[in-house]
């Protein structure tokens, strides 16, 4: 059972088997102390030598060895000891000791003896994780850029995300409707977002360039002439679908992420049944085939493995009363969309496409339906989680989605709603409390 011990025939301080087994029963030890004191010396004179030269070998390959002592000098103690002994394990350190598929290994008598009172520590580490001890599970997006269609303000989802992005690592270009540039351009030049800019680490958000976009015309020939002339356009080039992608490629080549964060319907107070068929394809065009459009013109320059989000409501699939104008059919369009363009960008560029569907917030392109006090009220009340909705939460989310961490995660629906879509009754209905 210990003859792996002896496999020096000069045997332990110069002593044969034979010899060695006669002096431990002259000196009265036991054989697992004579197999500890015989450890000790081959560790001192074989292994550590062995080490050196594997240590000296796998620096070339960056790995770095972590060799334990162990903090226990007999073999009572060691037994009882917690402290991490001896563990190598060398994967292709060096063409002359292991090949690429083989294992050098040198272990400990408790790794090898198990005991109930022993435990092995296993430690490797590896660039810069030897510098710092990164705890949890972070979201990087260093190297990646990202476009975010559809911020014009420092106070709506798609602002949100775009900080979140930069938050991990992103390079940030961003999509303002026309009308809405000068003013957000002006405002982030003055430093009105500069305490909404801020990030975690304390630095600003760097945007890296603004675009003028207005997601409702694909090419420059699809604009009518009033458009063109009006006095909101003016001083604005480049700004359709097709122009903004080919924009992007010429001043950057490629981007890894591409954000949706884009709605409107000119009839969004009107009921469903008032809605005019111009408004009900106006809400359409803006609101879900727009995503369709960039992601038909920015896919040939995304790179492989790279993601899209958009942002949905919970309208596509439950009445909400007074959202209207055709707004519930973007969004329920938008998500069935998001199944099939999955599907395609994901076979034809690997990319990966999902969609969050958010709670309400008190944007300002939301209180443009009246009541989204009233419901931001209503899910507080009625939602799993009673608290106030963040739109940083949105954001978070957003990043995981576009990182590797979700590089499995494509036509999905993600619900960031504090719960609310699970709910199938208002517990807070007067019909409820009249019961009560």
């Amino acid at each position: 059972m210990f003859g792996w011990m002896y496999s020096d025939p000069k045997g332990t301080e110069g002593m044969g088997r034979k010899s060695s087994l006669s002096a431990r029963r002259e000196i009265g030890c036991s054989e697992m102390e004579f197999l500890w004191a015989t450890y000790k010396y081959r560790a001192r004179h074989g292994i550590l030598s062995a080490i050196a030269r594997i240590m000296g070998a796998s620096a070339a390959a960056g790995l770095h060895v972590v060799v334990e002592r162990p903090c226990a000098s007999s073999p009572g103690r060691m037994f009882k000891s917690r402290t991490a002994f001896w563990r190598i394990n060398l994967k292709g350190a060096s063409q002359g000791l292991a090949n690429s598929s083989s294992i050098f290994s040198i272990r400990s008598p408790c790794e090898r003896y198990p005991s109930k009172f022993c435990r092995v520590v296993t430690r490797a580490l590896s660039g810069e994780s030897e510098k710092r001890t990164a705890y949890g599970l972070p979201i990087d997006l260093r190297g990646k850029r990202a476009f975010i269609a559809g911020v014009a303000d420092d106070n709506g989802y798609g602002w949100a995300i775009a900080k979140a992005l930069a938050a991990a690592g992103a390079e940030i270009l961003v999509g303002t409707w026309v009308p809405a540039l000068n003013i957000f351009e002006t405002s982030l030049r003055r430093g009105k977002f500069d305490e909404s800019r801020r990030l975690p680490n304390g630095s600003l958000m760097h945007i890296a360039k603004v675009y003028p976009l207005d997601a409702v015309y694909d090419t420059p020939e699809d604009v009518p002439e009033d458009v063109k002339t009006n006095k909101r356009y003016a001083g604005s080039s480049n700004w359709t679908v097709k122009e903004v992608a080919e924009s992007v490629k010429n001043d950057f080549g490629s981007i890894d992420i591409l954000v949706h964060s884009l709605a409107n319907a000119p009839e969004v107070t009107k009921p469903l049944l008032e809605t005019s068929r111009r408004g009900y394809l106006a809400a359409i065009s803006a609101s879900s085939y727009s995503f369709v459009s960039l992601l038909q013109h920015f896919l040939p320059i995304m790179n492989p493995g790279g993601a899209t989000v958009s942002l949905t409501y919970i309208a596509s699939e439950r009445t909400i009363p007074g959202y209207g104008g055709g707004m519930s059919s973007a969004k329920a369009a938008l998500e069935s969309d998001t199944g099939v363009l999955a599907f395609e960008a994901g076979r034809k560029g690997q990319i990966r496409v999902n969609t969050i569907s958010a709670g309400p917030l008190g944007s300002r392109a939301a209180k443009a339906i009246g009541f989204i006090e009233k419901m931001i009220d209503y899910s507080y009340s009625n939602a799993p989680l009673q608290k106030e909705l963040l739109a940083d939460e949105v954001g978070n989310t957003a990043a995981f989605l576009v990182s590797p961490l979700a590089s499995a995660v494509t036509g999905s629906v993600v619900y960031v709603d504090n719960g609310l879509n699970t709910m199938g009754l208002a517990i807070d209905s007067r019909s409820l409390a009249t019961q009560n």
